[in-house]
């Protein structure tokens, strides 16, 4: 009878195991690369607002740049109204603004990239959690010892 027993724990435990294994870590390794996209177009943004609120403090109108051909392969560009910019608003569409417009679009974009970025931070830390779950469902079928934590202090 507990070699019957056994055998439906190990079962189990390879199922949890397989769970988390196929389903679970695949799935946080992929809303933690989605979220690390999402902190990357946050940057962009970031950056061009920073560079367009500079031109509109230094009144830059025009100025020579170098442009990446690709490769690293630069070209020195002309800029010869930088009042007008193309911004990149998403498959592959650019769109003309002025540096106020360009700077309310950036600011609208930012605030849903954040919430983008918040929504997979809770998505990564309920899949942690499940992970957990799963962990312990498995500690529990094997009769371990609960695990003890450490608790910190401050000084």
């Amino acid at each position: 009878m507990d070699v019957g027993i056994d055998n439906f724990r190990n079962e189990k435990v390879q199922r949890f195991e397989e769970f988390v294994d196929r389903r679970l870590k695949p799935d946080l390794v992929h809303a933690i690369a989605e979220r690390d996209k999402v902190f990357e177009q946050q940057k962009v943004f970031s950056d061009l607002r920073r560079n367009i609120e500079n031109l509109e403090k230094n009144s830059i109108t025009n100025l020579t740049t170098l442009v990446n051909l690709g490769s690293e392969v630069y070209v020195q560009g002309n800029v010869a109204d930088t009042r007008r910019i193309f911004v990149d608003v998403g498959l592959g569409f650019h769109v003309e603004f002025t540096w106020s417009e360009a700077l309310k679009f950036i600011s609208l974009k930012e605030e849903r990239l954040a919430r983008q970025i918040e929504e997979y931070t809770h998505l990564i830390a309920s899949i942690k959690a499940q992970i957990k779950l799963v962990c312990e469902g498995i500690r529990e079928l094997l009769q371990l010892p609960a695990e003890k934590t450490v608790e910190a202090h401050v000084f």
